[in-house]
């Protein structure tokens, strides 16, 4: 079994920003500068999709950088650094739910919600289907899919999210959640079903239910 330091060694060669967050953890001047200017605007993007929340998202990723440089002496790595990071941000979020979960909240029954029914963000996106001839704008697909997101439930969120814009690996994702590689197949095989009933109208999306699998083979990833 190889050492703390056989592994730190390891992911320093290759991985970047584990070699920025050594400097951090060295105390080297505008190392942890460097560090949040690289990750912020990736962080903010992920915690806005899990929360939902503009201003909250901002305070949660802050409140992630403010763990890393608190936790930087202790900093060993184990896997690539934005493994480790995204684990902080998805504890965080995870706390910040819990906590809105324990406060009161009046439920309306389910037949009494409103002329939209009970999930009417998802009625809004389906109403808003565009006509045929109707070709979408980049912020217009994009609010469009941030919409669809939401409707997923809190782990295939997370699981789209980190395998489609953090471009991260099933282990890695596994290791993020805390959960098996196989149960992160299964959160983006659900998750997919749905994101292609409530896109259906706007964008083409592919049917194969092995086209993950050959992204994978193409990169040269194991699934």
């Amino acid at each position: 079994m190889a050492s703390t330091g056989q592994t730190s060694g390891f992911y320093a060669l290759r991985d970047p920003d584990v070699r920025l967050m050594l400097r951090v953890r060295a105390d080297e001047p505008g190392a942890f500068e460097e560090l949040v200017a690289r990750f912020q605007n990736r962080l903010l993007a992920v915690m806005r999709h899990l929360c939902g929340d503009p201003e909250e998202a901002e305070d949660l990723a802050q409140e992630v950088f403010l763990r890393v440089y608190r936790s930087r002496k202790d900093y060993h790595p184990q896997a690539k650094f934005s493994t480790w990071l995204f684990t902080i941000a998805n504890n965080l979020a995870s706390n910040s739910r819990r906590r809105k979960l324990r406060k009161p909240v009046t439920q309306l029954p389910l037949n009494d919600s409103g002329p939209l029914g009970p999930r009417p963000q998802e009625n809004l996106l389906l109403d808003r289907a565009p006509a045929p001839d109707h070709r979408l704008n980049h912020d217009e697909l994009a609010t469009v899919v941030q919409e669809a997101l939401a409707q997923l439930n809190e782990r295939q969120r997370l699981a789209v999210i980190l395998n489609k814009f953090e471009d991260m690996s099933y282990q890695e994702i596994a290791e993020v959640m805390n959960i098996s590689t196989k149960a992160v197949k299964s959160l983006l095989s659900r998750a997919r079903s749905e994101l292609r009933e409530l896109l259906r109208g706007y964008v083409e999306m592919d049917q194969s239910p092995d086209s993950e699998a050959t992204v994978r083979a193409e990169k040269g990833e194991s699934a």
